[in-house]
């Protein structure tokens, strides 16, 4: 692995880190950090390929009250790493995956902990309206949670090749074989919620044209992708059209809402 590389990989494991808490570019999702890192180490393929799965079993990955999820931007980074870097497979990354994400979970409570002491110096510097003082404590927040990404990628990046083959060689195959079964129900899981968030009738049917055109065509995910993008442009411009056929002052329906005017009124009376 060249020096570059390893600056790149540093990078993303910066930026991975820091959108874990920002929430905002989603920069941490596998999908994203996977494939930026098979870009950098010039496996793209497996990055895409391990990041979709990885992504699938992430979607019920969630922080609920004070129940901390598990860490996807360090199982995304490292294990896409392990696996390019010693020719294993997508069942490897999965099982070294889920470990670094449980321990990930660890280190980011151990982070956050750290960071409710620059949480009340910026309160304090609040009081006293020192806003330059308030930035510092967020950078400085900022900066830890890319230093828990960094560090991590950084001792991977160190070791040798031989030395993470034989580490992943090692691991008993009823261990894999299980990991690689339980992310398969967690992939399912996934698709169903994904499903779940789709429950809109008067847009089902585009779900079923998806499910028929796979299952009776030979389309690829590129196919797909091009016509769902067309069928969404259409939607919309079918829905622009109709609000502005409306009459002016009369607020547009929906599926499920009804327009009342005074006839109505006097239907009731």
């Amino acid at each position: 692995m060249s020096s570059i590389q390893i600056i790149l990989l540093l990078v993303i494991a910066a930026v991975t880190g820091i959108a874990s808490v920002l929430d905002e570019g989603q920069s941490h999702r596998p999908l994203i950090a996977c494939t930026l890192v098979g870009l950098v180490l010039g496996d793209l393929k497996t990055g895409i390929i391990l990041g979709g799965t990885l992504e699938l079993m992430a979607l019920g990955w969630m922080n609920v009250g004070l129940a901390m999820a598990p860490d996807t931007a360090i199982a995304s980074v490292i294990s896409t790493i392990l696996v390019i870097t010693a020719g294993q497979g997508i069942g490897e990354g999965i099982a070294v995956a889920i470990a670094l994400a449980a321990a990930g979970q660890v280190l980011t409570i151990f982070v956050r902990t750290i960071t409710v002491f620059l949480i009340h110096r910026a309160d304090k510097y609040a009081e006293e309206g020192n806003f330059k003082g308030i930035e510092i404590m967020h950078i400085t927040a900022m900066g830890f949670q890319a230093l828990r990404v960094m560090i991590p990628t950084l001792i991977v990046t160190l070791i040798s090749v031989s030395a993470v083959q034989t580490f992943l060689g090692n691991i008993p195959e009823v261990i894999t074989k299980g990991l690689q079964i339980g992310g398969g129900i967690i992939v399912v899981v996934g698709y169903a919620m994904v499903i779940n968030m789709m429950n809109i009738p008067h847009l089902k049917p585009f779900f079923y044209i998806g499910f028929l055109l796979a299952a009776f065509t030979g389309f690829n995910l590129v196919g797909f992708g091009a016509l769902g993008l067309c069928l969404a442009l259409l939607y919309q411009q079918v829905m622009q059209q109709r609000n502005q056929m409306q009459p002016a002052g009369v607020p547009a329906a929906t599926s499920n809402e009804r327009v009342y005017d005074d006839d109505d009124d006097d239907l009731d009376t």
